[in-house]
C-alpha cells in the first residue's frame, strides 16, 4: 500500500514542501491532493492564520512496460476490424460526408477522420473523440492476442489543441510571475496536463503540479520556492 502523509502549511506550497521533507522526496515522485484550510486558533490569540492542509501519496513505481510490436498479420487484421466497424458508423453520417483513413503501424494504429460539420463527434475538450477512440481501440483488439492501441484524431483536433495548451500554459506562467500567485487550470485529461508539464518544464521561474484525483485532475502552476 502506497505511503500517505498529511501535511500543513500557511499555504499550499508551504505544506507541499513541508510533507516533502518528511517524505525526504521530491515533488515528481508524489500524488498531491488539497485538502483544504482549516482555522487553528490559540488560547492567545483569535488572529491564527488559516492552515492549509494537503495529502502526500507517494507514488508506486512503475515497471517500464514492454514495447508493444504489431506483426504484419495483425496489423492487417486490426485494419480490417477498424474497416468494417468505420464503413458503416460513415454510412450512418451520410449528410455528414464523413472520410477515415487508417494507418496502421508496429506501435500502433492511427486513425484520421473528416467530414462536414462534425464537431459533435469531437465534443467538449475532446471527451467524444476519447470514447470514440477506446471503442476503436477495442474493436482492432479483436481475435488479436497482442495488445492493439488505436490514437484517433477528427479534424486536426489534438494539434490544434496541443498548441492551444502551449499558449495558455506560457500565458499562465506570466500571470503567476507578474502576480506571485498560483493559478488553477480546469481539469484536463492527462495528456493534456503532460502538455502543460513538458512546455514549463524548462521555465527557471514557475513551476508546475498535478492536485486532485480523475476526472477531476488538474494543473497548478506556481512560482519556483527561490522566486518566492
Amino acid at each position: 500500500m502506497a505511503k500517505s502523509i498529511i501535511s500543513e502549511g500557511k499555504t499550499t506550497n508551504e505544506a507541499i514542501e513541508n510533507g516533502l521533507k518528511q517524505l525526504n522526496t521530491s515533488k515528481d515522485k508524489v500524488d498531491i491532493k488539497v485538502l483544504g484550510d482549516v482555522e487553528k486558533r490559540s488560547f492567545f490569540s483569535i488572529l491564527e492564520p488559516r492552515i492549509v492542509r494537503v495529502e502526500l501519496t507517494l507514488k508506486e513505481e512503475k515497471r517500464p512496460q514492454k514495447e508493444i510490436v504489431l506483426t504484419q498479420e495483425e496489423q492487417e487484421k486490426a485494419k480490417q476490424n477498424l474497416e468494417s466497424f468505420l464503413s458503416e458508423f460513415a454510412s450512418a453520417f451520410q449528410d455528414e460526408k464523413i472520410k477515415y483513413e487508417i494507418k496502421p503501424s508496429t506501435s500502433f494504429i492511427n486513425v484520421d477522420i473528416s467530414g462536414e460539420n462534425i464537431g459533435f463527434l469531437i465534443g467538449y475538450r475532446g471527451e467524444t473523440l476519447y470514447s470514440l477512440q477506446n471503442i476503436l481501440t477495442a474493436i482492432a483488439g479483436k481475435e488479436i492476442n497482442n495488445k492493439v492501441r488505436v490514437i484517433l484524431d477528427i479534424q486536426g483536433y489534438k494539434q490544434k489543441r496541443e498548441k492551444a495548451l502551449q499558449d495558455l500554459a506560457q500565458k499562465v506562467a506570466k500571470t503567476v510571475i507578474r502576480t506571485g500567485k498560483p493559478v488553477k487550470l480546469e481539469p484536463m485529461q492527462a495528456f493534456e496536463r503532460k502538455i502543460i508539464h513538458s512546455k514549463l518544464q524548462d521555465n527557471a521561474k514557475v513551476e508546475t503540479m498535478s492536485i486532485g484525483e480523475e476526472p477531476h485532475r488538474r494543473v497548478v502552476i506556481s512560482l519556483k520556492a527561490k522566486n518566492r
